[in-house]
């Protein structure tokens, strides 16, 4: 199916020096534009973060510092990005909750007036989980080829999960037989808590994984801001978050 554009759509993909909006920075922006008459424009900028790059991030995207030392900053390129993006609605993977607001926090610090929220915003990444469902009833689906009776009845939840585990297995020797492996294949943290709010580090350091200190030290974030301990242990978080970080904040004494 064609697409029917009434102005142009920019695609766009970030790779920054972290996962946080907030803090991060761009060290790498690549864009495709896609004019209504099918003309397109690529361009690749490699940024200078003036911050450094942490070995966590050059590991994902292979960009280092020394790759940008001499690369123009952020604010050097924001008014060119500008006239890309201006007359265009915006396209990515993943880009409504992470690409978009760290470009917009980008162009603030930049202090460049452009309002990114007047145009249309396609998150291909939604449209993918939206159409092709990852629950329960649909990976029995894909990997039984059975329909899942009872969904939701803890019983047949439980028993379906089984049988997909196993035809997993099948399915994808590589992970081998090992519960170590494959359950460190199936973590996207290593968690400090169940809840996955603090983290550890390659070094087993636990790390604040939410809120305006999310990836920073926590033993550091307690000795420079002892509040943040009466903050946690009186608000509404899990009773063993709570634990972790009563651990830690004895060793930050």
């Amino acid at each position: 199916m064609e697409l029917n554009l009434k102005k142009p759509i920019v695609f766009f993909d970030l790779e920054t020096t972290g996962v946080n909006p907030a803090f991060d920075r761009i060290v790498e922006i690549s864009i495709l534009k896609v004019f209504p008459n099918g003309k397109e424009l690529s361009k690749t900028y490699r940024v200078n973060p003036e911050m450094d790059i942490p070995e966590s991030a050059t590991d994902v995207h292979g960009i280092t510092n020394e790759d940008v030392k001499n690369s123009p900053i952020f604010k050097m390129i924001a008014k060119e990005l500008v006239l890309l993006l201006e007359d265009s609605d915006i396209g990515g993977y993943n880009s409504n909750k992470f690409d978009v607001p760290l470009l917009a926090e980008e162009f603030l610090r930049a202090e460049v007036n452009f309002d990114l929220k007047k145009r249309n915003f396609i998150d291909v990444m939604v449209i993918f989980m939206k159409k092709e469902p990852r629950n329960l009833e649909a990976a029995y689906k894909f990997y039984c080829d059975k329909e899942l009776k009872d969904a939701h009845s803890a019983l047949a939840d439980t028993m379906a999960t089984y049988e997909v585990f196993k035809s997993q297995l099948e399915k994808y020797p590589d992970l081998g037989e090992s519960i170590d492996k494959i359950s460190e294949y199936s973590s996207h943290n290593k968690n400090a808590d169940f809840a996955g709010r603090l983290i550890y580090d390659d070094n087993n350091n636990v790390v604040v994984n939410f809120g305006k200190y999310k990836g920073q030290l926590l033993i550091d974030v307690l000795k420079k801001d002892p509040s943040y301990y009466d903050w946690v242990q009186k608000g509404d978080f899990p009773l063993y978050t709570k634990r972790v970080f009563t651990e830690v904040y004895l060793k930050s004494k």
